[in-house]
């Protein structure tokens, strides 16, 4: 096992580039499923989700190899099985696009259910229901999800979402690129990586309208063709190096953004008494005064972001006055208060809402990682707390930032990857 050593209370300096977006890439992998050619798909994050949505195509029979280090070369067009490899997909939430994209291209697909951080119930009704709309037969037995479309294919159809599902209108899409005829989501979800999906999908000759506005028309095609696409830069990856100037101080240029996608996030760091300037495809943020107090409420975008949560929390903790945060999306998301407390943090929370009261410094704990965004959020303490803070459990972590010890080291920060202690690993063992 291993862990993250941080010795805080240094502000940040320098420059750091972001990589592409896991939340697309985890989507647009499998996508390739529909394709039949070769796919080249650049700025992917190397991040343990892509590594493993990676191997799941091998296992189903793709050929799949890196270009280099950001690109991969995907041909699908030899697949040999519908069947997802259970001890794969268990790992990842995001493993049930695959069921969409084998639907849409095989007719067929067997996948077990999602895994990934526990952050409440992750019911996938709104997916299940789509694909039944489109025709497909769906059960669930013995954990596994068994989908299968009619002899003569998918068709198109309107489809309402009872909530702006993210998952269930990429999968929707998936499943509905190749389908016969016209399909209509209503109420859909509008994030940026909705938009990259949809862009991939018609750079390979799909026929989506809408994508990044509440209504996509999918007009489905015989077949897709190969090519080339770029996934968008993270927007979560860049709003965590946000908070971490906010939270420690200094002066950074964080570099290949879309600055429009971060702007739910720069509106309350601004609030908070950071100053942020755009620069093209780049931005300069810095920190130097006392934080203040914000109250956030979660919600879909181009609210502000569930999955920046924890890491704004995370400077809250050191801001002047009190701050309210309102989860609207996930009723596990503060999990990681019982940490925060361990630095001295004053967070009480009751369902959905935490009430942070500011202190004047947080002080290094051992912690652990209990989710992707919470074990950032870690991070974020870490690096602004007063003395030394561990972190156990980063493969949570290594889900989703690509290099996250060299990059923050780059912009001067104290952190280590180090083997952990026995003393440390039995801790972070135990169940959280």
């Amino acid at each position: 096992m291993q862990q993250y050593v941080i010795n805080g209370n240094k502000p940040l300096y320098g420059s750091v580039e972001i990589s592409g977006a896991k939340n697309a890439a985890v989507a647009i992998i499998p996508a390739a499923l529909l394709v039949e050619g070769v796919c080249q798909i650049d700025n992917i994050p190397q991040i343990s989700d892509v590594t493993l949505i990676l191997r799941i195509l091998k296992e189903l029979g793709a050929d799949v190899r890196l270009v280099n280090k950001h690109m991969v070369q995907i041909d699908c067009r030899h697949i040999t099985s519908s069947v997802v490899p259970d001890e794969l997909s268990r790992q990842m939430r995001a493993s049930y696009y695959l069921i969409g994209a084998l639907l849409g291209r095989f007719g067929q697909a067997v996948v077990s259910m999602p895994g990934g951080c526990d952050l409440g119930t992750r019911p996938i009704d709104f997916h299940i229901r789509s694909f039944q709309a489109l025709g497909a037969k769906v059960d669930v037995i013995g954990g596994y999800v068994h989908a299968t479309a009619p002899e003569q294919g998918l068709h198109g159809a309107t489809i309402y979402m009872d909530q702006a599902s993210v998952g269930a209108t990429m999968n929707t899409m998936l499943a509905a690129a190749r389908s016969e005829g016209l399909t209509v989501i209503e109420n859909a979800a509008k994030e940026p990586h909705i938009v990259d999906l949809a862009n991939f999908l018609n750079s390979m000759g799909a026929d989506i309208m809408g994508a990044g506005t509440d209504v996509i028309r999918i007009r489905g095609v015989r077949r897709l063709h190969g090519g080339y696409y770029s996934i968008i830069p993270d927007q979560i990856e860049a709003g965590t190096y946000m908070a971490a100037v906010t939270a420690a101080g200094g002066d950074v240029v964080i570099q290949n953004v879309i600055p429009k996608h971060l702007d739910c996030i720069t509106a309350k760091l601004v609030e908070m008494g950071a100053q942020v300037e755009e620069l093209g495809d780049a931005v300069r943020i810095s920190r130097t005064g006392r934080l203040k107090r914000v109250n956030i409420k979660t919600m879909p975008y181009p609210g502000f972001p569930t999955d920046m949560q924890p890491q704004v929390s995370a400077c809250l903790c050191i801001a002047e006055g009190t701050s309210i945060i309102n989860e609207g999306i996930w009723e596990n998301r503060y999990r990681y208060v019982t940490e925060f407390r361990r630095m001295g943090a004053h967070i009480q929370v009751d369902g959905k809402v935490a009430v942070i009261e500011g202190v004047p410094r947080l002080t290094g704990a051992h912690l652990q990682a209990c989710d992707l965004r919470a074990g950032a959020a870690m991070v974020v303490a870490g690096l602004a707390a007063v003395g030394t803070t561990e972190i156990s459990r980063i493969h949570y972590i290594e889900r989703g930032y690509e290099n996250i010890v060299e990059k923050l080291q780059g912009l001067g920060a104290d952190i280590r990857l180090v083997d952990c202690p026995d003393e440390n690993a039995r801790r972070g063992n135990r169940v959280g």
